[in-house]
């Protein structure tokens, strides 16, 4: 098999096994009733704190244009507020509220046990080597940008 054959066959693979996890994962989150994305917003707050409006995409890996509409969601649901920086007029963030931490509280630990749980099929090791690997790949590409 050829280098471009191999690479390709890992592309393939690795898009399978990247689309079986995330539908699983993603199953479990709605079950909560949040979104993937309203999900990722929570976690990030909950884990990292009230966050700039402006930063939150960047993080999550979702485009700027949609944090507005998925950050009204979960206000609407008082799971988050704004709150405007007292620095800085132009710059809002976004903070989880009480209501927000129990429900993430409630729901996180299940969540990092269903993806423990999905990865198990893996050794320590392979899970580690894997990690690097991935992680070695992505800045690779990352840099090439």
């Amino acid at each position: 098999m050829k280098e471009s054959e191999k690479s390709l066959k890992l592309f393939i693979v690795l898009s399978r096994a990247y689309k079986v996890v995330n539908e699983q994962v993603n199953g479990f989150i709605q079950k909560s009733g949040l979104n993937p994305t309203e999900f990722a917003v929570m976690e990030l707050l909950y884990h990292k704190g009230p966050q700039p409006l402006q930063q939150i995409g960047g993080k999550i890996l979702l485009a700027s244009g949609s944090i507005t509409y998925v950050v009204d969601k979960l206000e609407k649901k008082q799971l988050l507020k704004r709150v405007a920086c007292p620095h800085d007029r132009r710059i809002t963030h976004a903070a989880i509220t009480e209501a927000g931490t129990e429900l993430i509280e409630h729901i996180f630990p299940v969540h990092e046990q269903n993806i423990h749980d999905l990865v198990s099929v893996l050794s320590e090791e392979e899970v580690e080597q894997a990690t690097a690997i991935l992680r070695k790949l992505g800045l690779s590409i990352k840099n090439l940008s």
